[in-house]
């Protein structure tokens, strides 16, 4: 069975904090070559996380396009910090 849209958020956002170094030291996100402040963009993507399990914690429920673009923003995070070698 799928999950619904609640459910489905909350894999999300815990498959994107267990993906992404959001724990790792800010020093270690700036290097020679830079092709977007990596540490603005994990900044940004801890924010929207933080914004939806408020969000969901409060009994808002997200649909698709929340979905989608959520999942959207932190793959092309994820291609950012992976042309940085921080991925």
């Amino acid at each position: 069975m799928k999950p619904n849209t609640v459910d489905a958020m909350h894999g999300l956002i815990q498959e994107i904090q267990n993906t992404l170094p959001f724990d790792q030291i800010k020093a270690d996100f700036c290097s020679d070559t830079c092709s977007g402040c990596s540490i603005k963009l994990i900044d940004f993507l801890s924010t929207e996380t933080e914004h939806w399990q408020y969000r969901l914690n409060q009994g808002d429920i997200p649909n698709f396009n929340d979905l989608n673009k959520l999942a959207k923003m932190a793959k092309k995070i994820q291609a950012v910090l992976l042309k940085n070698g921080l991925v």
